[in-house]
């Protein structure tokens, strides 16, 4: 899923505490860390922490690396249960209540799903009725059973398989606020892949701030938001997709159905943590324009901007996005 709709804003002046930033390509993203540190020694600790807490969680929930509790899960579907830790456990736990929030819309076991649809300019026709209700048969949240008394995942068809990528990169940006948080860092932004959260103010005291871009005309930044001890995540299609008989198709598929969203061209989610955020714009993306903003509007303490394909921006409720135009 394309992240790349986010322009951030931060400003490094001469104040005691200074801005320090690391960035570096992780799970196979762009990953940036950015604190405010007393001194270079002490934004090299707190940088090198966030870093450290990344590669850490990949090695517990990537279904890329084959020793990796979820990668265990999967190997073992439709075979037996595995044990996995509790952060793993509450992690498939809480994706599975946004996958019911969501009415399947979002949902970690659409990774068994057959790749028929391509993006890369290869397609040149659209995959069979037949071919895109096969590529679907083994998706399903319903079907994967957990046991909180032993902490086990399992999943019962064989071929299933969890993929925590609309999830996971915005639990770890949660993981790291906190971590730094601890270790005594009071102001900072995480930014994984365009997962962002945010903590305390900029040096000069003012809030860390992010520029939302349509993606129909890139280069214009049409709404900047302040961060105040909160998260972002934007996804986007604009540059992924295929049209057939005239209609576009995203390159997010729909889980339920095998056929790629439709209507839409990014989604940010704003929230207190950014994992919420990561997995609902995921679901809104799938439920389209109307419903999804529908969701939200019911959301204690969310908000949403979309646009549509036609470049018509669409908010929620408690977003008035002149005042930040």
């Amino acid at each position: 899923m394309r992240k790349l709709l986010i322009v951030l804003f931060a400003c490094q002046l001469g104040y005691s505490q200074q801005i320090f930033k690391k960035k570096q390509s992780l799970l196979g993203s762009p990953f940036e860390i950015t604190v405010v540190a007393k001194d270079s020694v002490e934004g090299d600790y707190f940088t090198s922490l966030a870093i450290d807490e990344v590669k850490r969680v990949e090695h517990l929930i990537s279904d890329w690396i084959p020793t990796t509790q979820i990668s265990k899960v999967n190997q073992n579907a439709g075979i037996q249960p595995v044990k996995v830790d509790q952060e793993v456990f509450d992690l498939v736990e809480r994706a599975i209540k946004i996958s019911k929030l969501t009415s399947g819309a979002f949902d970690i076991s659409y990774a068994s799903m057959d790749k028929i649809w391509k993006f890369d300019g290869s397609m040149k026709a659209m995959p069979t009725e037949e071919a895109i209700k096969k590529s679907v048969e083994k998706v399903g949240f319903q079907k994967i059973v957990l046991n909180p008394q032993d902490t086990t995942i399992f999943l019962k068809d064989k071929g299933m398989k969890l993929g925590l990528g609309g999830i996971g990169q915005g639990y770890i940006a949660d993981k790291i606020k906190i971590l730094l948080q601890e270790k005594g860092c009071k102001s900072g932004l995480v930014n994984v892949s365009g997962d962002i959260n945010t903590w305390g103010k900029q040096p000069d005291g003012k809030s860390w701030t992010v520029g939302i871009v349509n993606p129909i005309n890139k280069n214009k930044v049409f709404a900047t938001f302040p961060l105040d001890d909160s998260a972002v995540e934007t996804s986007g299609s604009y540059e992924k997709y295929v049209t057939f008989n005239g209609k576009r198709y995203s390159h997010i598929i729909d889980p339920r159905t095998g056929y790629p969203a439709s209507g839409i061209v990014s989604v940010s989610v704003f929230a207190k943590q950014t994992e919420i955020a990561d997995a609902l714009a995921t679901g809104i993306f799938v439920l389209g324009v109307e419903v999804g903003l529908d969701l939200v509007n019911q959301l204690k303490g969310i908000g949403c901007i979309i646009v549509d394909e036609k470049g018509v921006i669409h908010t929620s409720k408690n977003i008035d996005i002149k005042k930040y135009q």
